[in-house]
């Protein structure tokens, strides 16, 4: 159910977005409760410009794919600095919300030009909370290399 709700909040978003003429849209998804984890996997740019990590192990073995975070609001930086690590095998420390009680926030930020040339700014956002099992992502604590290839 709590998927359903996360999933049609998105959509909700994405269609609003793609009814208007052009567009700027951001998409925020921040990791604020969930298990701590330190694990390691490969780093793989998405479509869209988000982060995956593949390939992933923890203490207790592999646990498969997750998608990278925000964690609790922080600004990019840890984000960013491994987008430069594509490719790469790291280690990250961070926050799984779907493992245990997790809670994830989702804000979508666009700004639409109206069919009169005008700007217009609209804002969604959704909550999540619970055991998110089915919704893999990994809010990023700290970060650092392994290898600078994947297996």
């Amino acid at each position: 159910m709590k998927v359903m709700k996360l999933g049609i909040a998105i959509a909700t978003a994405c269609l609003g977005a793609t009814i208007a003429a052009a567009q700027d849209t951001k998409t925020r998804v921040i990791v604020e409760d969930g298990k701590e984890m330190t694990v390691t996997g490969c780093v793989h740019k998405n479509s869209d410009g988000s982060l995956t990590l593949t390939d992933v192990a923890g203490k207790n073995g592999t646990v498969g794919s997750y998608i990278l975070a925000r964690l609790d609001n922080d600004d990019d930086d840890e984000l960013d600095a491994l987008k430069s690590h594509v490719g790469h095998r790291v280690e990250i420390r961070g926050k799984a919300a779907d493992r245990g009680d997790g809670r994830l926030r989702v804000k979508t930020e666009s700004e639409v030009r109206k069919a009169d040339g005008e700007k217009g700014k609209t804002e969604t956002r959704a909550e999540v909370k619970g055991d998110l099992n089915g919704l893999p992502f990994l809010g990023v604590k700290s970060s650092r290399m392994i290898a600078s290839v994947c297996p």
